[in-house]
Protein backbone atom coordinates (compact mmCIF):
# COMPACT_ATOMS: atom_id res chain seq x y z
CA UNK A 1 0.00 0.00 0.00
CA UNK A 2 2.73 1.96 0.78
CA UNK A 3 5.34 3.06 -2.34
CA UNK A 4 8.98 3.98 -1.30
CA UNK A 5 9.32 6.56 -4.11
CA UNK A 6 9.54 10.15 -3.49
CA UNK A 7 6.60 11.88 -5.87
CA UNK A 8 9.20 14.75 -7.07
CA UNK A 9 7.02 15.23 -9.89
CA UNK A 10 3.89 15.51 -8.46
CA UNK A 11 2.84 19.18 -7.52
CA UNK A 12 -0.36 18.10 -5.72
CA UNK A 13 -1.90 15.30 -4.02
CA UNK A 14 -2.50 14.27 -0.44
CA UNK A 15 -0.87 15.60 3.30
CA UNK A 16 0.09 15.16 6.38
CA UNK A 17 0.50 17.55 8.78
CA UNK A 18 2.59 17.66 11.54
CA UNK A 19 4.32 19.84 13.91
CA UNK A 20 5.96 17.84 17.83
CA UNK A 21 4.90 14.23 16.97
CA UNK A 22 1.64 14.88 16.45
CA UNK A 23 -0.43 14.71 13.47
CA UNK A 24 -3.52 16.63 12.48
CA UNK A 25 -6.57 14.42 11.77
CA UNK A 26 -8.49 14.55 7.90
CA UNK A 27 -11.99 15.08 7.57
CA UNK A 28 -12.58 11.37 7.01
CA UNK A 29 -10.88 10.97 10.05
CA UNK A 30 -7.58 9.66 8.92
CA UNK A 31 -4.01 11.54 9.22
CA UNK A 32 -4.42 11.96 5.29
CA UNK A 33 -5.87 15.85 4.37
CA UNK A 34 -7.53 16.03 1.45
CA UNK A 35 -6.31 16.08 -2.26
CA UNK A 36 -4.98 19.57 -2.77
CA UNK A 37 -1.56 21.50 -4.65
CA UNK A 38 1.49 21.52 -2.67
CA UNK A 39 3.54 24.72 -1.55
CA UNK A 40 7.06 24.51 -2.46
CA UNK A 41 8.24 24.63 1.45
CA UNK A 42 6.20 21.06 1.62
CA UNK A 43 7.91 17.63 1.43
CA UNK A 44 7.31 14.68 -0.98
CA UNK A 45 7.11 12.26 0.84
CA UNK A 46 5.55 8.77 -0.56
CA UNK A 47 2.74 7.03 -2.26
CA UNK A 48 0.56 5.88 -0.61
CA UNK A 49 -2.21 3.66 -2.34
CA UNK A 50 -0.88 5.14 -5.44
CA UNK A 51 -1.53 8.45 -4.71
CA UNK A 52 0.89 11.09 -3.75
CA UNK A 53 1.61 12.04 0.10
CA UNK A 54 3.25 15.20 0.92
CA UNK A 55 4.46 16.01 4.37
CA UNK A 56 3.41 19.87 5.68
CA UNK A 57 5.73 20.66 8.87
CA UNK A 58 3.77 23.20 11.48
CA UNK A 59 5.27 24.98 13.75
CA UNK A 60 2.46 24.27 16.40
CA UNK A 61 0.34 21.15 17.00
CA UNK A 62 -3.35 21.65 17.65
CA UNK A 63 -4.83 20.89 20.66
CA UNK A 64 -6.85 17.91 18.71
CA UNK A 65 -4.14 16.39 17.46
CA UNK A 66 -3.04 12.88 18.13
CA UNK A 67 0.16 12.03 18.85
CA UNK A 68 2.16 9.10 16.73
CA UNK A 69 1.06 6.48 19.73
CA UNK A 70 -2.22 7.25 19.58
CA UNK A 71 -2.59 7.34 16.07
CA UNK A 72 -1.20 3.95 15.68
CA UNK A 73 -3.95 2.68 18.64
CA UNK A 74 -6.49 3.16 16.62
CA UNK A 75 -5.68 2.34 12.86
CA UNK A 76 -5.21 -0.86 11.68
CA UNK A 77 -1.69 -2.12 11.21
CA UNK A 78 -1.38 -1.47 7.85
CA UNK A 79 -1.24 2.46 8.35
CA UNK A 80 1.79 1.62 10.16
CA UNK A 81 4.60 1.85 7.27
CA UNK A 82 2.79 5.56 6.58
CA UNK A 83 2.78 6.91 9.96
CA UNK A 84 5.84 5.16 10.91
CA UNK A 85 7.58 6.60 7.78
CA UNK A 86 5.97 10.53 8.73
CA UNK A 87 7.22 10.66 12.37
CA UNK A 88 10.67 9.41 11.40
CA UNK A 89 10.75 12.05 8.43
CA UNK A 90 9.66 14.76 10.80
CA UNK A 91 11.93 14.68 13.24
CA UNK A 92 14.95 14.18 11.29
CA UNK A 93 13.79 17.08 9.24
CA UNK A 94 13.19 19.23 12.54
CA UNK A 95 16.81 18.06 14.04
CA UNK A 96 18.60 18.13 11.06
CA UNK A 97 18.52 22.08 10.09
CA UNK A 98 21.70 22.62 11.36
CA UNK A 99 25.09 21.13 9.45
CA UNK A 100 26.88 18.58 13.01
CA UNK A 101 30.12 19.44 11.10
CA UNK A 102 30.30 23.03 10.65
CA UNK A 103 27.22 24.60 12.04
CA UNK A 104 26.00 26.68 8.32
CA UNK A 105 22.34 25.90 7.43
CA UNK A 106 21.57 22.98 5.58
CA UNK A 107 19.48 22.76 2.30
CA UNK A 108 16.75 19.80 1.40
CA UNK A 109 18.16 17.28 -1.83
CA UNK A 110 15.54 16.90 -4.47
CA UNK A 111 16.40 14.06 -5.43
CA UNK A 112 16.26 12.25 -2.24
CA UNK A 113 15.70 11.83 1.87
CA UNK A 114 19.37 13.99 2.52
CA UNK A 115 19.88 17.04 3.84
CA UNK A 116 23.29 18.96 2.37
CA UNK A 117 25.31 21.53 3.67
CA UNK A 118 26.07 24.59 1.28
CA UNK A 119 29.27 25.68 3.26
CA UNK A 120 31.39 22.24 3.49
CA UNK A 121 28.76 20.08 1.12
CA UNK A 122 28.50 17.34 4.22
CA UNK A 123 25.55 15.45 3.98
CA UNK A 124 23.18 13.87 5.96
CA UNK A 125 20.46 11.35 6.09
CA UNK A 126 17.16 10.55 8.08
CA UNK A 127 18.49 9.01 11.73
CA UNK A 128 17.92 5.07 12.23
CA UNK A 129 18.99 3.72 15.60
CA UNK A 130 19.54 0.08 15.78
CA UNK A 131 17.81 -1.57 18.90
CA UNK A 132 17.49 -5.66 20.32
CA UNK A 133 14.16 -6.30 21.92
CA UNK A 134 14.34 -9.66 23.10
CA UNK A 135 11.68 -11.91 25.05
CA UNK A 136 13.48 -14.11 27.35
CA UNK A 137 11.92 -17.58 28.01
CA UNK A 138 12.22 -20.40 30.35
CA UNK A 139 10.43 -22.96 29.47
CA UNK A 140 6.60 -21.22 28.82
CA UNK A 141 7.56 -18.57 31.32
CA UNK A 142 8.26 -15.26 29.86
CA UNK A 143 10.73 -12.43 31.66
CA UNK A 144 8.72 -9.08 31.35
CA UNK A 145 10.11 -5.99 33.03
CA UNK A 146 9.51 -2.59 33.56
CA UNK A 147 10.72 0.45 32.65
CA UNK A 148 10.49 3.64 35.15
CA UNK A 149 9.14 5.84 31.92
CA UNK A 150 5.76 2.66 31.51
CA UNK A 151 2.70 3.65 32.66
CA UNK A 152 1.65 1.72 36.22
CA UNK A 153 1.35 -1.56 36.13
CA UNK A 154 2.71 -2.34 32.47
CA UNK A 155 4.88 -5.16 32.23
CA UNK A 156 7.16 -5.50 28.55
CA UNK A 157 10.19 -7.37 26.93
CA UNK A 158 14.04 -5.86 27.62
CA UNK A 159 15.29 -3.80 24.82
CA UNK A 160 18.52 -1.36 24.53
CA UNK A 161 20.38 0.35 21.98
CA UNK A 162 23.12 -1.39 19.98
CA UNK A 163 26.61 -0.06 20.53
CA UNK A 164 29.07 0.57 18.26
CA UNK A 165 31.30 -2.26 17.19
CA UNK A 166 28.44 -5.06 18.60
CA UNK A 167 26.86 -7.54 16.82
CA UNK A 168 23.03 -7.60 17.32
CA UNK A 169 23.54 -10.70 18.71
CA UNK A 170 26.22 -9.48 21.32
CA UNK A 171 23.80 -7.00 22.25
CA UNK A 172 20.69 -8.81 23.29
CA UNK A 173 23.25 -11.00 25.84
CA UNK A 174 24.99 -7.85 27.24
CA UNK A 175 21.53 -6.04 27.26
CA UNK A 176 19.66 -8.85 29.51
CA UNK A 177 22.95 -9.39 31.85
CA UNK A 178 23.30 -5.61 32.31
CA UNK A 179 19.66 -5.16 33.24
CA UNK A 180 18.51 -8.55 34.58
CA UNK A 181 21.39 -10.26 35.65
CA UNK A 182 20.80 -13.52 33.05
CA UNK A 183 22.80 -15.42 31.58
CA UNK A 184 21.35 -17.00 28.40
CA UNK A 185 21.45 -20.04 25.84
CA UNK A 186 20.44 -20.09 22.47
CA UNK A 187 19.18 -16.46 20.70
CA UNK A 188 16.80 -16.50 17.75
CA UNK A 189 16.29 -13.96 15.41
CA UNK A 190 12.62 -12.77 15.33
CA UNK A 191 12.21 -9.80 12.98
CA UNK A 192 12.55 -6.07 13.02
CA UNK A 193 9.94 -2.93 13.07
CA UNK A 194 10.46 0.76 12.21
CA UNK A 195 9.79 2.30 15.86
CA UNK A 196 9.62 6.16 15.54
CA UNK A 197 9.79 7.42 18.34
CA UNK A 198 11.19 8.97 17.63
CA UNK A 199 14.23 7.00 15.36
CA UNK A 200 14.61 3.51 16.78
CA UNK A 201 14.61 0.03 14.10
CA UNK A 202 14.08 -2.31 16.67
CA UNK A 203 15.18 -6.03 15.41
CA UNK A 204 13.09 -8.71 17.47
CA UNK A 205 14.73 -11.51 19.30
CA UNK A 206 13.92 -14.83 21.10
CA UNK A 207 16.26 -15.91 23.89
CA UNK A 208 16.10 -18.79 26.43
CA UNK A 209 17.44 -18.05 29.90
CA UNK A 210 20.35 -20.39 31.90
CA UNK A 211 18.33 -19.99 34.86
CA UNK A 212 15.25 -17.83 36.73
CA UNK A 213 17.25 -16.21 39.22
CA UNK A 214 16.95 -12.02 38.73
CA UNK A 215 19.00 -9.08 39.76
CA UNK A 216 17.35 -5.95 38.25
CA UNK A 217 19.74 -3.22 37.73
CA UNK A 218 17.13 -0.76 39.25
CA UNK A 219 18.03 2.45 36.96
CA UNK A 220 16.48 1.25 33.03
CA UNK A 221 14.36 -1.25 34.50
CA UNK A 222 12.63 -0.90 38.34
CA UNK A 223 11.17 -4.40 38.15
CA UNK A 224 10.94 -8.02 36.75
CA UNK A 225 9.26 -11.07 37.07
CA UNK A 226 9.06 -14.51 35.32
CA UNK A 227 4.99 -14.83 34.19
CA UNK A 228 3.45 -18.06 32.99
CA UNK A 229 0.69 -17.72 30.01
CA UNK A 230 -2.15 -18.52 32.52
CA UNK A 231 -0.78 -15.13 34.95
CA UNK A 232 -0.27 -11.99 32.53
CA UNK A 233 0.55 -8.61 33.65
CA UNK A 234 -1.04 -5.59 31.22
CA UNK A 235 0.80 -6.04 28.44
CA UNK A 236 2.31 -3.53 25.42
CA UNK A 237 0.24 -1.85 22.97
CA UNK A 238 -1.08 -4.01 19.96
CA UNK A 239 0.67 -1.99 17.33
CA UNK A 240 4.21 -3.30 18.97
CA UNK A 241 7.20 -5.85 18.28
CA UNK A 242 7.05 -6.31 22.00
CA UNK A 243 3.32 -7.50 22.12
CA UNK A 244 4.06 -9.63 18.78
CA UNK A 245 6.95 -11.39 20.46
CA UNK A 246 4.69 -12.19 23.16
CA UNK A 247 1.72 -13.06 20.74
CA UNK A 248 4.11 -15.50 18.71
CA UNK A 249 5.07 -17.57 22.55
CA UNK A 250 1.59 -17.59 24.25
CA UNK A 251 0.23 -19.16 20.43
CA UNK A 252 3.41 -21.75 20.81
CA UNK A 253 2.99 -22.87 23.95
CA UNK A 254 -0.96 -23.20 23.60
CA UNK A 255 -0.28 -25.28 20.00
CA UNK A 256 2.55 -27.02 22.06
CA UNK A 257 5.35 -25.61 19.78
CA UNK A 258 7.89 -24.07 22.11
CA UNK A 259 11.10 -25.01 20.66
CA UNK A 260 12.82 -22.58 18.29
Amino acid sequence: MLRRELPLTETAGRVIRIAEGRIAPGPDGSPLQPEQPWPEAWHPLCYWRDVPVALAMEERAGEAWPDGRQWLSRLPESWFPLLSTALQVAAWLRDHRFCGRCGAPTARLDAEFAMVCPACRHRNYPRISPCIITLVTHGEAMLLARSPRFPPGRFSTLAGFIEPGESAEEAVRREVYEEVGLTLGRVHYYRSQAWPFPHSLMLGFFAEAASRTIHIDGVEIVDAAWFTPRHLPQLPPPYSISRALIETHLAEVASGATAR
